[in-house]
């Protein structure tokens, strides 16, 4: 199991590669769902079946299984749609450019491992690459909401920064898990859902969704229409 555990937290930093270099929102999605499969199926291979209760092992089977349905299957499902109700497809013009975006992810994962040896907070037994996993996963989501103009792309940002304290979580093994989880699991549902009605409505009424000239948007008139409304 440690060696699959391995593999999975491989996985996990590698999206967050994938992602910084990703121009296809299809892609974005794609990635993002991947990485929510292995979200819900880390816990499964770390959790000490064992020691706990069988009413505790089966809380996390139905917190795993929760998390894929939400993470893997539910949320990417709703992007897909919101991305072809918006008719957009690619981030064309990001802030920061697609080789400078994968040279600040892979410098945070420098900066992650540093941080995660020189001040070890992981207990004893989990793996090394689940601190650092982690920490890279909040600051990629963070960035790609900093550094994407597209309501789209931003909320997958959201998603891959939450996925990145939900996998902490569980490399800290901490307690009240389920109920944590599942509030956090309700948040991002909401949010994305809020999201897709939001990209509809922007799409509806403008050309673009691009989140940066949303603060065009007010409530005067241009001076012809106003010269006009006078007479």
């Amino acid at each position: 199991m440690t060696f699959i555990s391995e593999i999975l937290l491989a996985l996990f930093l590698l999206a967050a590669l994938r992602l910084a270099g990703a121009s296809r929102l299809k892609h974005c999605i794609a990635v993002t769902a991947c990485q929510g499969t292995v979200t819900a199926l880390y816990p499964l291979f770390v959790h000490n079946w064992a020691e706990f209760s069988h009413d505790t092992n089966m809380q996390m089977i139905l917190l795993a299984l929760l998390t894929l349905g939400v993470k893997g299957f539910l949320l990417p499902a709703l992007l897909v749609r919101a991305m072809h109700t918006a008719q957009v497809k690619r981030e064309l013009e990001p802030l920061v450019s697609y080789p400078v975006s994968i040279l600040l992810v892979v410098l945070f994962a420098c900066g992650a491992f540093t941080l995660c040896v020189k001040y070890p907070v992981a207990p004893a037994g989990t793996s090394v690459l689940a601190a650092p996993s982690a920490l890279i996963a909040i600051f990629t989501g963070l960035f790609i909401i900093v550094a994407r103009k597209k309501a789209i792309t931003q909320s997958i940002g959201f998603l891959f920064f939450e996925n990145g304290i939900t996998l902490f979580g569980a490399c800290m093994k901490l307690e009240y898990g389920f109920l944590v989880e599942f509030g956090i699991l309700l948040d991002v549902f909401v949010l994305v859902f809020v999201m897709g009605i939001a990209v509809f409505h922007i799409s509806r009424e403008f050309e673009h969704i691009d989140a940066d000239r949303l603060h065009l948007l007010g409530d005067t008139m241009e001076p012809a229409k106003q010269g006009e409304t006078a007479k």
